[in-house]
């Protein structure tokens, strides 16, 4: 594979990020939502809710298949090596969480014998794991605590993607927009 320096990310994997930041937080928001409201609307906000899950499991597939298969982007050379580490492990645990989280919420419906109904369109069945309704709740309880993680996750890269614009202004941040001005 080869690795170019600078310069922008292509526009699919800009198209993929953003679709999936998106996607991530809505789904979280529809999951809040969900244990706030009443329990026939909560119902419905879950079925999207792992909907869009299943979505961001499709397209965080297709985002590691187009980075695995094009250049990616080296990190300025000027980055300190603590910064390098923890972009490093921040990248790296989104993409354990971006698949993880999914599948722990598919295999816990799973748990229950139930299928994801994914927007009315068509069903992904259940996986084939044993019907507990108690090992069901334990993922769900699991994947609720991750989900917790994820946005602090998203608040540690958002404070990266600040740092980077306000404080080294070093176009770090206009390399995943289709705008501004990425440093070469």
């Amino acid at each position: 594979m080869q690795v170019r320096q600078g310069g922008r990310y292509s526009a699919v994997a800009m198209l993929l990020h953003w679709l999936i930041a998106i996607a991530v937080i809505v789904n979280w928001r529809l999951a809040e939502s969900a244990h706030e409201g009443p329990r026939e609307a909560g119902a419905s906000l879950m079925a999207t809710h792992k909907a869009i899950g299943m979505t961001i499991l499709l397209l965080t597939v297709l985002r590691l298949i187009w980075r695995l298969a094009h250049p990616s982007l080296v990190r300025t050379p000027d980055l300190k090596l603590w910064e390098r580490v923890l972009a490093k492990t921040v990248h790296v645990t989104f993409y354990v969480l971006l698949i993880g989280l999914p599948l722990l919420g598919w295999t816990a419906s799973s748990s229950f014998g139930k299928p994801v109904d994914w927007f009315g369109v068509f069903q992904i069945p259940a996986l084939p794991v044993a019907h507990n309704e108690n090992t069901g709740e334990t993922l769900f309880d699991i994947h609720h605590t991750l989900g917790g993680a994820m946005v602090w996750l998203i608040a540690l890269h958002v404070a990266g993607a600040l740092k980077h614009t306000v404080i080294d202004r070093d176009g770090t941040l206009w390399r995943m927009l289709p705008f501004g001005t990425p440093r070469a």
